[in-house]
């Protein structure tokens, strides 16, 4: 990384050189600089509304850049170690999507986690690729899914040895990571591309104390989400590529979805991060480490609880783990992941990132502090006290194995009719069901409902998990295929 062309920010220093022009607007966006709308000049300020432009020759335009925004991803390129990258501002689901759309055409295979994010099951809706999946083992204690198992990757390889692609999230949610470097080695002695979801992973690049990131482990196309653990905007995303892609190619499949009206908030917000974190990522990211550490210690000596760390690596389905996570099992105090996510919310006004049937996430950054870590290990201390019941068993329906009957594509576009949730068992999906956040889906089009998903769909509601992906709104009747239809 070249540490000083890092201290450049090209998106940042052309906007502020064009907001001291004074150009007069007539173009697009119709706010012009705010004076058309004084009560979002009022809630966002005026810096922020007067650099909300449309994309013009002075300012690049991301559909296909050529000066600023270039260099933006040249230098994004440099500072993750990949030889190409890309500005997303559609979040890192179109990144994934990209991602996908990339390697597989209608017909083609993919060999995936069962546990993904949604964005990837809706990739293979858009482009009709067929999904192999590869069921996650499942730790009994904590009730989280692992990483990828090799001999389950290996099988899945040999059972499908025209599979275009090997798409793996590294790290999970949870932290917990696959062995990268062996999955990209095995993808690519079977020609096969080797992407990564490595949405919670951006800090990876910056310390060696960290687990290894995707390109260092020479994956072919990896999707950042920046948003997350590297300080920008919501909804602001890089995509990598290694040096065997074909950057040409790709845009044209970005361009195929992504807005042609590109937020210079976003993008600009992506060129400080990036600046920021390739010039003190590497202090910032280990004081990260630190806090989350502390965290877990505090976490743990309260009893009751349980936040895990690097004590779960075992060299294949955990090979490595992500410390600046801080997940929590909650059901040995009796209660809930998203019960303890509604008491901390509710009563000690601290926001989680999410909580489970069985665990709650912290998100620790950049940004936060000790005094903010000492504030959630009190309330979690009050709530073990106050709220406490007797242990409860684990329940990990969502990690339940899914027979795919058919692709998500044929299955979401297919004829269907509405049936009642409780009637469904035996049935085929044609939509998603899942909670978020994770995002993960419980169901995912085309594949067969069994009771047991019923009931784990059910207890989740009912435990106030927020769930999403079916047309009706309470989760009442699911959309399933119409019989013969298929």
């Amino acid at each position: 990384m070249d540490m000083n062309r890092q201290r450049r920010a090209p998106i940042y220093e052309a906007l502020e050189k064009f907001r001291k022009l004074h150009v007069v607007p007539f173009d697009v966006p119709g706010h012009k600089r705010g004076r058309g709308n004084p009560e979002l000049v009022e809630f966002l300020g005026q810096r922020c509304v007067g650099i909300d432009v449309n994309s013009m020759k002075p300012l690049d335009n991301l559909c296909h850049p050529v000066s600023i925004i270039k260099e933006a991803q040249e230098l994004a390129a440099d500072a993750f170690g990949a030889a190409n990258s890309f500005l997303m501002v559609g979040g890192t689901t179109s990144a994934v999507q990209a991602m996908v759309l990339t390697a597989c055409k209608a017909g083609d295979k993919i060999i995936l986690p069962r546990n993904v994010h949604k964005s990837a099951i809706n990739a293979l809706v858009l482009c009709g690729a067929t999904p192999v999946y590869i069921d996650p083992k499942v730790d009994k204690e904590i009730g989280i899914p692992l990483g990828m198992e090799l001999a389950d990757l290996k099988a899945a390889m040999d059972a499908n040895p025209d599979a275009k692609a090997v798409l793996v999230n590294n790290p999970s949610y949870y932290g917990i990571c696959s062995d990268l470097k062996s999955i990209v080695k095995m993808a690519h002695d079977h020609n096969m591309l080797a992407l990564v979801d490595e949405a919670h992973g951006t800090h990876f690049s910056f310390s060696d104390t960290l687990p290894v990131s995707a390109m260092e482990a020479g994956a072919d196309m990896a999707s950042i989400s920046m948003h997350k653990s590297g300080g920008s905007l919501t909804q602001s995303s890089f995509l990598l590529l290694g040096p065997n892609m074909n950057p040409g190619y790709v845009s044209q499949i970005i361009n195929l979805t992504q807005t042609t009206s590109a937020s210079y908030l976003l993008m600009a917000s992506l060129d400080l991060s990036r600046r920021n974190i390739a010039l003190r990522g590497k202090q910032s990211f280990e004081k990260v480490a630190e806090m989350a550490q502390y965290a877990r210690d505090e976490i743990n000596e309260i009893g009751g609880y349980y936040a895990y760390g690097k004590e779960l690596i075992n060299g294949n389905t955990v090979y490595d783990f992500d410390v600046t996570k801080l997940a929590v099992v909650t059901n040995r105090i009796g209660l809930t992941g998203i019960e303890v996510y509604d008491l901390l919310r509710d009563e000690y006004d601290i926001q989680m990132e999410f909580g489970d049937i069985s665990n709650i996430l912290a998100y620790i950054s950049i940004g936060d502090s000790i005094q903010d870590i000492e504030r959630l290990v009190g309330a979690l201390a009050d709530i073990r006290r106050l709220y406490s019941k007797s242990e409860k068993p684990l329940f990990t329906g969502d990690y339940i194995s899914p027979t795919v009957a058919t692709t998500p594509q044929k299955a979401f576009y297919a004829q269907k009719e509405a049936v009642p949730i409780m009637e469904c068992a035996g049935r085929i999906c044609a939509e998603s069901v899942m909670c978020y956040p994770p995002g993960i889906p419980i169901l995912a089009p085309g594949e067969v409902i069994t009771k047991e998903i019923i009931d784990y769909i059910k207890y989740a509601q009912e435990k106030g998990c927020s769930m999403q992906g079916p047309e009706s709104s309470d989760i009442s009747y699911l959309n399933v295929l119409k019989e013969g239809s298929y």
